[in-house]
């Protein structure tokens, strides 16, 4: 089998399977494992995949910067915050995340709604500048611009001085097997440092992120309480991560 071959058969698994094993691929082809992972990170290096051991899984499309991931999905987007802000109760605080999807959690809020609202995202803050109930906490650090939030020691650090009920984690990637990801490292420090100062925490995503993977780990699944998404309850993948007892929350 060509070159090409091999990748449009690689390409093609993905999408019918939702990951690649090496070995597997290897075994079938009659190839060494050597030629399937220098494919891989060919067609990672493309953002056609994201690499894991042993194999790959299908790259996130909400690795883009800041601006494109606004354009991307943005029904879903809106579908899934109007859940994720009903969690919210009178009186109550969160630790709302940075990104797109969170944005449109702060503009589905209640203008009159009596909480705290605790942030690294400028975006956030600024959005939630009409609620005039919402008491705001903004953690300050260095700008990683290309989500628009605060990260690096100074703001992990912020963040362990903060508490709330609830905490709404934006990722890029949701897979059973690789968890929740995303594509900066400091920025999943942050995520995790924030998670950890809420009582629960509901995951954020819209259906592009589902079977998704990017570089670096959020949270294991078991640091989550529930998952709000507008994919299909019958999606494979999220019929696996409500195997694994985490709360799905539909958004369709």
């Amino acid at each position: 089998m060509l070159a090409a071959e091999r990748r449009e058969h690689l390409l093609d698994l993905l999408a019918r399977t939702g990951k690649i094993v090496a070995k597997d691929v290897a075994a079938e082809l009659g190839i060494s494992e050597d030629s399937v992972r220098r494919d891989l990170r060919e067609l990672a290096a493309e953002g056609l995949c994201q690499r894991v051991y042993g194999g790959a899984l299908p790259a996130s499309p909400a690795v883009a910067d800041y601006d494109a991931r606004q354009e991307v999905a943005p029904d879903g987007k809106r579908k899934v915050a109007s859940v994720a802000a009903g969690l919210v109760r009178p009186g109550g605080s969160l630790i709302l995340d940075g990104g797109t999807t969170a944005l449109a959690v702060a503009r589905a809020l209640p203008k009159d709604l009596d909480c705290t609202v605790i942030t690294h995202s400028p975006t956030i803050a600024a959005a939630l500048l009409g609620h005039p109930r919402a008491e705001l906490f903004l953690l300050g650090g260095r700008v990683f611009k290309h989500s628009a939030v605060t990260c690096g020691a100074a703001a992990v650090e912020a963040a362990q001085n903060v508490s709330a009920d609830l905490c709404l984690l934006g990722v890029t990637g949701v897979h059973p097997e690789a968890g929740l990801t995303t594509g900066d490292a400091e920025e999943a420090a942050m995520k995790r440092a924030l998670s950890a100062r809420a009582a629960d925490t509901y995951v954020l995503a819209s259906s592009e992120k589902i079977g998704t993977a990017s570089q670096y780990r959020v949270l294991p699944w078991e640091k989550v309480s529930g998952l709000i998404t507008d994919a299909d309850p019958r999606d494979t993948v999220v019929e696996q991560v409500a195997a694994l007892g985490v709360e799905v929350l539909a958004a369709g």
